[in-house]
């Protein structure tokens, strides 16, 4: 998306002799897809990065964990895109060199449910998409594909403009990339306003907005636009054996080019001397010496917790972040049943959004403040992605909706010192609630089908991944924050950089991976490593 996007494939490669032994070139904090995509850069270009992890398993959000019963959730991946080679989805963008991990396309698309309308998304059909929105809506038909028409448009223009880098006559922007200049200061709502006429089948169009983790009246145009494109365009992917063959497909990389990724290693210090970063300290006292220092943990914490010297977060906050404000967090139930419970009731669908209403500001001011009886949510069937996903007879589903943190910051005290009776109690309680609803929604029978139940909530997200407020999304896609706006990967201390989420260009599997690849080609081109 940035114009003038690095092309990291141009960045120097390293000399002969650099890093032996116990050097590295870089240290990369978290291993989130955004550090171990920048760490696999690194030694795509052959310099040697260490990537340390907090957690006992490299991945962040791209993890699994097993419980009782045979069961083996996915900690956040529902769907993504994925590039085709010889027959195979298995080309992760940026990593060609990446081939064990095969990805199985889900049987439809998505399927959403508004109180007046049912639809199901086909898979790579986007004529067939907007010919079952003007079923629902004969007279805007023309409109539905004038939209359709803007979001390529978008796309192409996009795409133009990076491929320039940066070698553009401004002067003649508005004849060159027109549609690019008409939206660059919409969000996705103005886009959609610009073309559609009825409530309710602006709704409908903006579905995939719990994707993005803002209602279209805030969301960038571009941030709805683009990827949603890539999912009617190229169809929504879910990898064999679940996000975490992804993050363990990484890791191998980078170690089978000299690089490491160390876990159980909690970064407390980013150790800098004048200005520079020259190395982490963690907890226990051990110190990691390199060239650059990627975080891939959240400004918040690089800035304001691991330098000792506060001036680095305050200048960040002045000329970066003022006004940013942190995304949504999420609240999900991990469910495993006793019974194939999809399959009894004839369901052929994976991911599936039920929204209460029509109104979207008004969900997200449901999500924003945890109320679990009007906010939208999204039910996931992972066994009709492929067969054996669950043990036999059995089914793997998750429920997920977005949350404020705010709800959730009153147990914040007492859920760290390990006093959690009042935290327990409001997260079954809200649960409970999730699960009635989606047995009235969609699958009736599934109170008593439950076998395994875990539950995460935002202080989850907080304590597994120490991201900002649970935050999942980084800074929300804001008009003034995403595209060539969005903040970059440089810091105020030199030789410290940001990549992830919280970056450029943003969240998602895909854009986090970007991120990383990005940060690497930068630190390339600015240290010369």
């Amino acid at each position: 998306m940035p114009a003038g996007a690095f092309a990291w494939q141009d960045a120097p490669p390293a000399p002969a002799g650099r890093a032996r032994g116990g050097e590295f070139d870089a240290v990369i904090i978290g291993s989130g897809l955004g550090g171990l995509a920048c760490g696999a850069a690194f030694a795509r270009k052959g310099y040697r990065a260490l990537v340390l992890e907090q957690h006992d398993k490299a991945g962040g959000y791209a993890t699994a964990f097993r419980r009782p019963g045979g069961f083996l959730f996915d900690v956040s991946l529902h769907s993504t895109t994925v590039g085709q080679r010889d027959g195979l989805h298995n080309l992760i963008g940026g990593l060609p060199e990446i081939t064990e991990v095969e990805f199985v396309a889900h049987p439809h698309l998505y399927r959403a449910i508004f109180p007046q309308h049912d639809i199901t998304v086909p898979q790579r059909d986007p004529a067939a998409y907007a010919a079952s929105l003007a079923r629902f809506f004969p007279q805007e038909e023309a409109h539905i594909q004038a939209l359709l028409a803007d979001m390529r448009a978008l796309s192409a223009e996009v795409s133009k403009l990076a491929a320039a880098r940066g070698q553009t006559d401004m002067s003649r922007f508005p004849q060159d990339f027109p549609t690019l200049y008409r939206n660059s200061q919409h969000t996705w709502g103005q886009m959609v306003d610009s073309r559609l006429s009825d409530p309710k089948l602006k709704a409908i169009v903006s579905a995939l907005w719990a994707y993005y983790g803002l209602p279209p009246s805030r969301l960038s145009a571009f941030y709805y636009a683009l990827p949603t494109l890539g999912y009617l365009e190229q169809g929504g992917y879910y990898p064999r054996g679940r996000s975490q063959t992804i993050s363990t497909a990484i890791v191998k990389f980078i170690e089978a080019r000299g690089g490491k990724v160390l876990t159980g290693k909690r970064v407390e210090r980013v150790l800098a001397k004048g200005g520079t970063a020259y190395g982490v300290r963690c907890s226990g006292g051990q110190e990691f010496l390199a060239r650059a220092v990627i975080s891939n943990a959240s400004p918040q914490a690089t800035l304001g917790q691991f330098l000792e010297d506060p001036g680095p977060w305050k200048a960040y906050q002045q000329q970066q972040s003022a006004g940013f404000s942190p995304s949504l967090s999420c609240f999900q139930v991990f469910l495993g049943l006793k019974r194939d419970l999809a399959g009894e009731l004839g369901l052929k669908d994976s991911e599936v959004f039920v929204e209460p209403g029509y109104d979207l500001d008004a969900g997200y001011e449901a999500c924003r403040r945890a109320d679990i009886e009007q906010c939208g949510f999204c039910v996931t069937l992972y066994d009709n992605i492929y067969p054996g996903y669950s043990p036999k007879g059995k089914n793997t589903l998750n429920l997920l909706c977005l949350q404020g943190y705010e709800p959730w910051a009153q147990f914040e005290i007492d859920y760290f010192a390990g006093r959690k009776g009042a935290y327990r109690r409001q997260k079954e309680r809200m649960a409970s609630i999730l699960i009635e609803r989606a047995e009235r929604a969609l699958l009736p029978g599934l109170s008593k089908s439950i076998e395994v139940k875990e539950i995460g909530t935002p202080l989850t997200n907080l304590r597994y991944t120490g991201n900002f407020r649970g935050a999942i999304y980084g800074w929300d896609q804001t008009v003034d924050n995403s595209g060539n706006r969005r903040i970059g990967h440089g810091t105020p201390v030199k030789g410290l950089y940001l990549a992830g989420a919280w970056s450029r260009p943003g969240h998602g599997y895909v854009a986090v991976i970007q991120s990383g690849i990005e940060c690497c080609a930068q630190v390339l081109s600015e240290r010369a490593l």
